[in-house]
């Protein structure tokens, strides 16, 4: 298996407490961002996974297809979860940079935060699916 596939074996059967297993796939000094998060060192990304888990039911991610070139590949994914009983799931990729040593040094997700978990929601996501039809162009 390649550094990319044991990275990606261990997210999608990532566990509270697997989430310890960071270091063997994350450097030091990482940096890691998203729409809500933007952090560096190993253990401020450890503590955004547990947080995952204390704040969602049953989070699980499912990697749908993966690009690679050199140091860095994308990967597109959909993170399923429960909050308060109601299944969600969210589509996004991420844009993985390795260091020489084959250890994450760069974790960026892109995600739509609107469409993919503010819609949904309860009372925002009335006012999300209203904005998005007031400015939507008809044809």
């Amino acid at each position: 298996m390649t550094t990319l596939d044991n990275l990606l074996e261990w997210y999608t059967t990532l566990t509270p407490l697997s989430v310890a297993d960071i270091t063997r796939f994350y450097n030091t000094n990482a940096h890691f961002k998203d729409p809500f998060n933007d952090v560096f060192g190993v253990e401020n990304i450890a503590a955004i996974f547990t947080h995952m888990f204390e704040t969602t039911e049953n989070p699980r991610f499912v990697v749908v297809d993966r690009i690679e070139q050199n140091r860095q590949c994308f990967v597109t994914w959909v993170f399923i979860f429960r909050l308060r009983g109601k299944e969600y799931s969210i589509n996004g990729g991420t844009h993985f940079v390795f260091d020489e040593n084959g250890m994450v040094n760069i974790h960026r997700d892109y995600w739509d935060t609107a469409e993919e978990l503010f819609q949904k929601l309860p009372i925002i996501g009335s006012l999300m699916r209203w904005l998005q039809i007031r400015f939507s162009v008809k044809f």
